[in-house]
This record gives C-alpha cells, sequence and structure tokens, in this order.
C-alpha cells in the first residue's frame, strides 16, 4: 500500500502565465478552492498583482512572480520563491504560452524556437522542479495546458500545435513516472476560448472557427478554469496520464 502523507492545512498552487485570461482565470478558481497561489508572469507586472488582488479577495495568501520558465534560470527563481514563500508546492500548472503563427514556408526558425521553447521546454522545466519536490511529499497535481491543435493540428501554426501535441506526450509520459509517488499528471486541451489570444483572430478566421464547434459559441476561460480545479482536488488521485478537451465538442 502506497504511503500518504498528512494533509497540510492549505494546498500551495504555481500557475505559470497566471496574469491574464485562462491563467488569471485558473489562479482565481484555485483561490476560490482554498489554494495559496503564485502567480507567474512574463512582463506585465500590474495585470499580474490585478490576479493577486483578486485571488487576495478569497482570503488566501497570493503573490507574484516574474520569471522566464523557458530558461532553467527563471524555472529555478519561480520555484525557489514558491518554495520560500510557501514551504511547498502542491499543484503546477504548466499555461505559459506563446504564438508566433505563419506557414511553414515563411516560417523562421527563431519564431519555431520560441514558441517551443516557452510552450513546451518550459512546462518541461517546470514539471522536473515540481517533481522534485513533489516527490519528497509524496504528493502533486501537474496540469498541462495543451490546445485543440495539438490533437487537430492548424494550418499556420504548426510550431503551436508541435508544442501542444508534445505536451500531450510529456504528460502521459509523466504520469507513468510519477504515479507511484502519489502524483498525477494530467492535459487540458481548450478549443476556441475568449481571450486576448484569440482576440487577435482577422474576423474571417473567428467565422470559420466558430463555424467548426458544435456547441454553437465560443468558450469562457472560466470553462477551463474548472477542469484545471476538477485535476487539481485531492479526490482526482485516481484519475492520471489524461487529457482533457473543453471544447465545445470541436475535437468530436
Amino acid at each position: 500500500m502506497a504511503r500518504t502523507e498528512t494533509a497540510p492545512a492549505v494546498r500551495c498552487a504555481v500557475v505559470t502565465g497566471g496574469s491574464r485570461g485562462i491563467g488569471r482565470a485558473i489562479c482565481e478558481k484555485l483561490a476560490q478552492q482554498g489554494f495559496a497561489v503564485c502567480v507567474n508572469y512574463a512582463g506585465n507586472a500590474a495585470a499580474a498583482e490585478e490576479t493577486v488582488a483578486q485571488c487576495a479577495a478569497y482570503g488566501v495568501e497570493a503573490f507574484a512572480v516574474q520569471a522566464d520558465v523557458s530558461t532553467a534560470e527563471g524555472c529555478n527563481a519561480l520555484f525557489e520563491a514558491a518554495m520560500a514563500k510557501f514551504g511547498r508546492v502542491d499543484v503546477l500548472v504548466n499555461n505559459a504560452g506563446v504564438t508566433r503563427d505563419g506557414l511553414v514556408l515563411r516560417m523562421s526558425e527563431e519564431d519555431f524556437d520560441k514558441v517551443l521553447d516557452t510552450n513546451l521546454k518550459g512546462a518541461f522545466l517546470c514539471c522536473k522542479a515540481a517533481a522534485k519536490i513533489m516527490m519528497r511529499q509524496r504528493y502533486g497535481r501537474i496540469i498541462n495546458m495543451s490546445s485543440i491543435v495539438g490533437l487537430r493540428g492548424n494550418a499556420g501554426q504548426a510550431n503551436y500545435a508541435a508544442s501542444k501535441a508534445g505536451l500531450i506526450g510529456l504528460t502521459k509520459s509523466l504520469a507513468k513516472e510519477l504515479a507511484s509517488r502519489n502524483i498525477t499528471v494530467n492535459a487540458i486541451a481548450p478549443g476556441f476560448i475568449a481571450t486576448d489570444m484569440t482576440d487577435a483572430m482577422t474576423e474571417a478566421a473567428r467565422a470559420a472557427t466558430l463555424a467548426s464547434i458544435p456547441a454553437g459559441h465560443i468558450g469562457k476561460p472560466e470553462d477551463v478554469a474548472q477542469a484545471a480545479a476538477f485535476f487539481a482536488a485531492e479526490s482526482s488521485a485516481y484519475i492520471t496520464g489524461q487529457v482533457l478537451c473543453v471544447d465545445g465538442g470541436m475535437a468530436v
């Protein structure tokens, strides 16, 4: 029988890319569930502090850490700050992501590398840092933010789709490596969600995407946050290596 730890008074979560959009919604949802929250951000300090304030309104401890998780130095600094503040990390949500869209024939190597470094390598680095902590605790929840395009592909987003498909492989592999230590690893694949990223789409692209959604409407960041809270819950201990599509039926 696997040894279990004594549950702490407060679980603690690290959310990368937590200052806006889906990341902010996840931070708020976890705070609502009683988690202390470390809000990671890349450059928008004002937005990150807004997220912190909204989390704190639920009566939990929250703070922001600026760090580039695509580098080992940035990733290590993030987890050092979280451990110094909370003394533990129970949940990691790898949400940080960027896009550099373009057809493959026109895509620069720099744009390909930037997306893979942030979306996939950054998640790998954070998973590695979190796993070391969680293995000592014999408890943890890792949630990787993939995408519907990681399952279906998308013209003009070969780099983004590759990074999100890679996250699914990373998720399934880590789930097998960490399950015996009471650590689950799951992925969420959002579809068309109303965020700053989707706001930048052309009207033609937006209309074409909307037509492919069986539910007939775009999703909200809160829809994705609900899925993250489900995977983060202690009661989800027997669910690992899964990919949950939050997409209004796009993947059907």
